[in-house]
């Protein structure tokens, strides 16, 4: 990095290149000029929210070392064998690098192995080999981990490929060098070749969610002959001199003299197809390549997506933490396809066993992703929506059932058919390929039909006959989180009537229209809340709205009330007006972040993060609120989100192990970041509007897949102002809180003028609000 003279001007320039370059002046910098030039990758922090545990989470992240949306990551393993909280920030020891496919700790992992270099005394256990390490000596970069091992003397980095990484060791003079790989417990086998310098095997640990024929078939292929060869079996039992081993728990160890700054390189590869496939993948994605080939390529592989983002500010802390954030929204949902020796795309369906053509991803929970992500992939990667949409259409034809919580195959977690919202936002946005339209609303149509045959209670909808016969789930019938799943359904009933009034389906979109109104059916008028209804139409007793949990999910009424993201000014209207509206969302704000666990029994990590935070009862650390802030826009009190939009960007998130202020989710959190600093968030889903916040930068250019770009500026920006005064897109005055999908697509510039100073005018006409259901049957 660069810094001009003065220290009170940094003036940081982003080119569309295949570099992204910081400049210390204002003269535009070109590719040419080597010296100085900073990559936008190198802006990521990967350790971002990996200072967490059970009882406080700050991300629950751990650094990922993988390209974007890559089948396999790699990290650094502090914990034991099997521990969801793989790396922890606070760890002083370290038990290998290990391929993982974890995409949350509560979700836990699938198909990992490890690899960790010791010398002098054979230690394989991991109690017994974890090394002592410090992040002084350690290098995280999305595309590099490397790391010293101070117990042997070793430097071991990793760089990745979608489906391969290269391993680089670094060797002190030793008469006993060896590198393990340790295939994991729960069925494993590895086999060392000698004579090709390879070891092969697979590795069956999961945590669910995949058929009885599941392998992860992986080789490891070395650049120095093996001297010794040992294997372990189950209860970490050594067999000297054998080339392979099968059981619970196995691994293996070869061995070798080494010099002082000797490199021995491993190239490894993994498929869940066939040990063949392994090595076409290592043979397609590595083949010859050095390790700094292979890591260049990693890193010109995000510079490539990050750059579709450029940023004009001052502040290097808030680009830091966007670029973070960013990195975390192209991880997951994760690609779970191959390109067979034909070079067709082809998966091992994590449903029915069988190796079946086309996408398939996996590894999401759309009760969170459903939010922002989609959206935002929607804005700037419709082509690899598209390709999900397909992954989701082969879901349904594998297994009969859209995925809610994949990881890989079916998961039982959360509430919700969101699935719903995905693909209806993905095809109302031209993201679905005409192919795959049918079954995809066949699927979304079954969900919303049939309850009988579900394969987890996650999947569909739970309370479905209940739902369709009185308009709501009961709080008396044995069905948890009731509320929440009564209106989560009711928003994607809306999504699947818009689905369906765009294929000119009429009957099917006025019977979910009218079901998306079941809203209604929960709310109290006497509090203004939403609460529990019993089968026999009374409300729930007693009402506590600070109880967490029972009707609601990881949340309490104060956050679920507002979960009505496509008729917010229905919501108004039972709320008795706009004032009435606006003075419940500043009480939550307001009051005390006061709470009742009583539910759990416990305070669960979700209400810690909220009490701590000084925000009232705002939870932003779970998604059920995340959007409640745009929510002033309707009332004609944009203002207001400027003010707290601003706050919880600058507040909550910074790019340091403690920088979320709760799970990170999925790329959900720092979506909502991303959108939000860019100056506007996907309150409706399947809506083809962004509501308006306030722009964290002073000039952003989105650069978009259909070659147009879109610039937001904001030049008077500071951390004083962030109210809006007024705005003009392409030139002429907007009073709009919201932006539309098409004009972003379409290329353009929207300026803000920011002040110190609320303007309670702007946006503050009905005229001027976002769209609501019911605006449109006036």
């Amino acid at each position: 990095m660069k810094i001009c003279n003065s220290m009170k001007i940094i003036k940081l320039v982003f080119l569309f290149i295949a570099f992204g370059l910081m400049s210390c002046n204002q003269s535009q910098v070109t590719s040419k000029e080597k010296e100085g030039n900073t990559n936008l990758v190198d802006f990521v922090n990967p350790l971002m929210g990996t200072d967490s545990d059970y009882n406080l989470s700050n991300g629950n992240t751990y650094p990922v070392i993988a390209t974007p949306w890559a089948m396999n990551f790699w990290t650094p393993m502090t914990a034991k064998m099997g521990d969801g909280w793989t790396y922890a920030y606070d760890a002083k020891k370290i038990r290998g690098i290990k391929q993982t496919h974890q995409p949350s700790p509560w979700i836990n992992d699938y198909a990992a192995f490890s690899l960790m270099a010791v010398t002098g005394d054979l230690k394989f256990q991991e109690d017994e080999r974890e090394s002592w390490f410090s992040h002084k000596a350690e290098i995280v970069k999305p595309y590099h981990y490397s790391v010293y091992l101070a117990d042997y003397d070793v430097v071991a980095e990793v760089t990745p490929t979608e489906r391969a990484s290269h391993f680089k060791f670094t060797f002190p003079e030793a008469e006993t060098s060896y590198i393990m790989l340790d295939a994991f417990f729960k069925g494993s086998m590895v086999k060392i070749i000698p004579e090709e310098r390879k070891i092969i095997g697979y590795c069956r640990n999961n945590s669910g969610g995949v058929p009885e024929n599941f392998h992860n078939y992986f080789v490891a292929k070395f650049d120095k002959d093996f001297e010794t060869n040992d294997t372990w079996t189950d209860g970490w039992r050594l067999l000297e001199n054998t080339t392979s081993s099968e059981g619970d728990h196995v691994g293996a160890v070869v061995g070798f003299k080494t010099k002082k700054g000797e490199v021995v390189h491993v190239k490894v590869a993994s498929s869940f197809i066939s040990p063949e496939q392994a090595a076409l993948n290592l043979s397609k994605e590595i083949g010859t390549d050095t390790f700094e080939q292979t890591k260049e390529k990693a890193k010109q592989a995000w510079e490539t997506e990050l750059n579709r983002i450029q940023i004009e500010d001052n502040n290097i802390d808030n680009l830091r933490t966007f670029y973070s954030c960013l990195y975390r929204v192209l991880l997951f949902p994760r690609k779970f396809y191959e390109f067979d020796k034909d070079n067709n795309i082809v998966h091992y369906s994590p449903y029915n066993g069988k190796v079946e053509s086309g996408y398939m991803f996996t590894d999401n929970g759309f009760w969170d992703t459903f939010r922002a992500v989609f959206p935002f992939f929607n804005m700037m990667y419709p082509e690899l929506n598209s390709h999900i949409m397909e992954g989701l259409a082969n879901t349904y034809k594998e297994s009969g059932w859209l995925p809610e919580w994949a990881s890989p195959g079916h998961r039982d977690c959360m509430v919700g058919s969101n699935s719903a919202s995905i693909i209806s936002d993905a095809f109302l946005k031209g993201n679905v390929k005409e192919k795959d339209v049918a079954v995809l609303f066949e699927a979304i149509l079954k969900n919303a039909n049939i309850e009988e045959g579900r394969p987890v209670n996650s999947v569909g909808r739970a309370g479905l006959s209940y739902y369709n016969k009185l308009g709501y789930v009961p709080y008396n019938v044995g069905i948890n989180e009731n509320v929440a799943r009564t209106l989560e359904y009711a928003y994607d009933d809306f999504t699947i009537a818009e689905m369906a009034k765009k294929l000119e389906k009429k009957d099917i979109a006025k019977r979910f229209f009218k079901q998306s109104m079941n809203y209604k059916n929960v709310f109290d008028a006497s509090t203004n809340l939403m609460r529990g209804k019993n089968k026999e139409g009374d409300f729930q007793k007693p009402f506590n709205p600070l109880k967490w949990g029972d009707a609601f999910t990881e949340g309490n009424s104060l956050h679920y009330t507002w979960s009505v993201f496509h008729d917010i000014e229905g919501l108004i209207t039972l709320m008795g007006g706009k004032e009435n509206f606006a003075a419940k969302l500043d009480e939550v704000f307001e009051m005390p972040p006061k709470f009742d666990n009583s539910y759990y029994g416990q305070t669960i990590h979700e209400i810690r993060e909220m009490q701590v935070m000084n925000m009232g009862n705002y939870a932003h650390g779970n998604q059920p609120i995340q959007h409640m802030i745009y929510l002033y826009d309707y009332a004609g009190e944009a203002y207001k989100a400027q003010e707290k939009v601003r706050n919880v960007l600058t507040k909550l998130y910074t790019a340091t192990p403690d920088g979320y202020c709760g799970d990170e989710d999925n790329g959900q959190t720092s979506a909502w970041y991303v959108f939000s600093a860019l100056g506007f968030y996907p309150v409706t889903p399947g809506v083809d509007q962004y509501a308006i916040g306030s722009p964290l930068f002073k000039k952003t250019t989105l650069h978009l897949q259909n070659g147009n770009t879109f610039e937001i500026k904001a030049s008077n920006n500071s951390k004083n102002n962030v109210y809006i005064q007024s705005a003009s897109l392409n030139n002429k005055a907007y009073s709009k809180t919201y932006i539309n999908y098409e004009t972003i697509q379409n290329g353009g510039i929207i300026d803000f003028k920011l002040s110190d100073t609320p303007n309670k005018n702007w946006g503050s006409t009905s005229e001027d609000v976002p769209y609501s259901y019911s605006n449109t049957k006036k």
